[in-house]
C-alpha cells in the first residue's frame, strides 16, 4: 500500500505489478493486480486516445434521409 499512497506518482496496475515483482519478490499476474485494484477502487479512469486519422465527413452535402450518402474508410496500414 505504500507504493499506492506514495508521493512519487500514481501507479497503474502494470507499474504496480512490476513494483510488486521486483521490490517484494511476489509472483503475481497483472490480471490479479488489476482485480485487486478494482476491488480497492484505486484504478484511474481510462484515457481516451485521439484517433490518428481525422474524420472526413461530407460537409458539403445536405442529407435528408437514409441511404443518400455512403462513406468508406480505407485502412492502408496492412
Amino acid at each position: 500500500m505504500e507504493a499506492v499512497e506514495g508521493e512519487e506518482g500514481i501507479y497503474g496496475y502494470r507499474k504496480l505489478t512490476h513494483y510488486l515483482r521486483t521490490e517484494h519478490k511476489l509472483v503475481i499476474s497483472p490480471k490479479k493486480v488489476y482485480r485487486l485494484c478494482d476491488e480497492l477502487n484505486i484504478l484511474l479512469p481510462k484515457r481516451n486516445a485521439p484517433s490518428p486519422y481525422p474524420k472526413r465527413l461530407a460537409k458539403q452535402h445536405v442529407i435528408t434521409g437514409p441511404n443518400q450518402l455512403w462513406q468508406v474508410e480505407l485502412n492502408m496500414d496492412r
